[in-house]
């Protein structure tokens, strides 16, 4: 990965910190995973086979930080790990076979699918690692963990046409990927 492409992705990731730090809790102290948003543009627009997996980590260390759920630290970095290690190809196969609006489709639809697994991943290991009651799976992800996703579908259609924009305008976003 360029140097370039390596100091963006830490500011999505930095941004992504912050407003996953900021955002006030919705339900119970949950809130929603901001952090996701920004490691889906970070992987769509600039991961490659050598990062993925890298950028996954780190922006699991950084959700394990800051989560306010007790015991929550290694679920979020198993959660965001796993979701890289998912949506990176998945999003990478959509780009080379897909046009651009297809493209711009398959990034919404995986941001969606993305969050569910990431919220599965995370509740998951909760009830795993931490003791959370397993009854409480099925109504922890009907009530946080879908209108989540649902939320980063939509802010992921919202950011990454400006992104792309962004991107095409800037040589520091060159990539050799092509995004439009």
């Amino acid at each position: 990965m360029k140097l370039q492409n390596l100091i963006i992705v830490a500011l999505f990731l930095a941004i992504g910190t912050v407003l996953h730090t900021v955002v006030p809790g919705l339900l119970f102290g949950m809130k929603a995973d901001l952090l996701l948003v920004m490691l889906f543009l970070a992987l769509y627009f600039f991961a490659d086979r050598k990062s993925f997996l890298v950028i996954g980590l780190v922006a699991g260390i950084l959700a394990g930080l800051t989560t306010n759920m007790p015991g929550g630290f290694f679920p979020s970095v198993i959660d965001k790990f796993v979701t890289s290690a998912v949506v990176f190809p998945l999003f990478s196969v959509a780009g080379h076979y897909f046009s651009r609006p297809a493209k711009y489709i398959a990034g919404i639809v995986l941001a969606g699918l993305g969050t569910a697994l990431s919220g599965a991943v995370f509740l998951s290991m909760m009830i795993l690692l931490a003791g959370l009651n397993p009854a409480t799976f099925t109504s922890l992800f009907v009530v946080l963990v879908l209108p989540t996703a649902a939320v980063n579908a939509v802010l992921t259609a919202v950011l990454f046409p400006l992104i792309s924009r962004i991107a095409g305008r800037s040589a520091a976003f060159r990539t050799g990927r092509t995004l439009n």
